[in-house]
């Protein structure tokens, strides 16, 4: 997921979107430890959407504190 998509999203897409990204990450660890995934190199891109998502919702606190 691009962070260009990410910056368009409201606060609350974000905590949504971070929300999702923390399950499927769950998912595919379960996956990797009964041996059932198929893509391993998955669990690394969603770990750095949900770095991105984390990123933007701080830049954003950050924003409103400086305020």
């Amino acid at each position: 997921m691009k962070a260009k998509v990410l910056r368009e999203r409201s606060a609350d897409e974000l905590s949504k979107t971070l929300s999702d990204l923390q399950e499927q990450l769950f998912k595919l660890r379960f996956q990797k430890s009964t041996g059932q995934i198929e893509n391993p190199i998955k669990i690394r891109e969603v770990r750095k959407d949900i770095a991105r998502v984390l990123t933007l919702i701080n830049e954003r606190q950050a924003q409103e504190s400086a305020r």
